[in-house]
């Protein structure tokens, strides 16, 4: 923030913007809040995460920045009738290169984490961007001790990545150790969803397509990564607590991000996402 001419938090809603902006609020304790924060909008959340987000940026009156691809909306790209990768791009990369470009953000604080996903463990937590936002993996500075250079170009943008080395039971415990409100998504319940190949997504609204033969079912399920509804899945759990989740967490072997559609592409084009400006 000190050496920041116009800083933001990128905020998702998810449990680890949470946890980022818990941490800003008591790292900056007691002067006002220097950061502004911002939201990309898809349009696709779950209801209940725009809800909650509502809530939290009325009682705290942080200043909320909400920005959504207007022409992905006028030619109806969405997470159904398009491909991951295409819709992804559209709504979520353009969106926000577009908004950091609009407000002129230099330094651009996100709450991901290098256990998530193979190309997120390259990132560093100060991650330089070129003037459009390109990521070049092979040319990342080296840091030392918890040393970090912050020189850049006046073209130059950073990515700054404060919790990259928490893992998610790092986040969990400190969720409960400070008592942080999080989505009630992340906590088990009777849910309406759908069973596909072998995945269960939770039918949020009426857009929610049902093929042949499919039926609602209601479930006691949670998530443990949140995002565009239609293609993030949910697991079944009894864990309606956070400690119950934490003992969950003990005995899983899979990744929290195994729920995300978009991760489920391959590694290279995962890190070409990243290379082109996504999060």
């Amino acid at each position: 923030a000190a050496v920041s001419n116009n800083p933001v938090i990128l905020y998702s809603i998810g449990k680890d913007s949470s946890v980022l902006l818990h941490l800003a609020t008591k790292a900056m304790y007691p002067r006002a809040m220097p950061f502004k924060f911002l939201h990309i909008d898809t349009t696709w959340k779950f209801k209940d995460m725009i809800s909650f987000r509502n809530k939290v940026f009325k009682k705290n009156k942080y200043q909320l920045i909400i920005c959504t691809n207007n022409d992905g909306l006028k030619n109806n790209v969405n997470p159904i009738d398009y491909d991951s990768d295409t819709y992804t791009d559209i709504m979520k990369t353009q969106a926000l290169k577009k908004a950091l470009d609009k407000y002129e953000f230099d330094f651009a604080f996100g709450g991901a984490r290098r256990d998530e996903e193979k190309s997120r463990a390259k990132e560093r937590i100060l991650s330089f961007r070129s003037d459009t936002h390109s990521w070049d993996p092979k040319n990342q500075r080296p840091e030392l001790w918890d040393l970090y250079n912050f020189e850049k170009k006046e073209s130059e943008s950073a990515r700054v990545f404060p919790i990259s080395n928490w893992t998610e039971f790092d986040i969990w415990q400190y969720i409960y150790r400070e008592s942080i409100p999080i989505v009630p998504l992340y906590f088990s319940a009777e849910r309406p969803c759908v069973e596909r190949d072998g995945v269960l997504f939770m039918v949020d609204d009426d857009r929610f397509k049902l093929y042949k033969n499919e039926e609602i079912k209601f479930i006691k399920i949670r998530f443990r990564t949140l995002g565009c509804y239609p293609l993030t899945a949910a697991v079944k759990s009894d864990a309606a607590q956070i400690s119950d989740i934490l003992l969950e967490l003990i005995q899983t072997k899979s990744s929290e991000r195994s729920g995300r559609i978009i991760d489920s592409d391959s590694a290279a084009s995962m890190e070409q996402k990243k290379k082109e400006g996504y999060f």
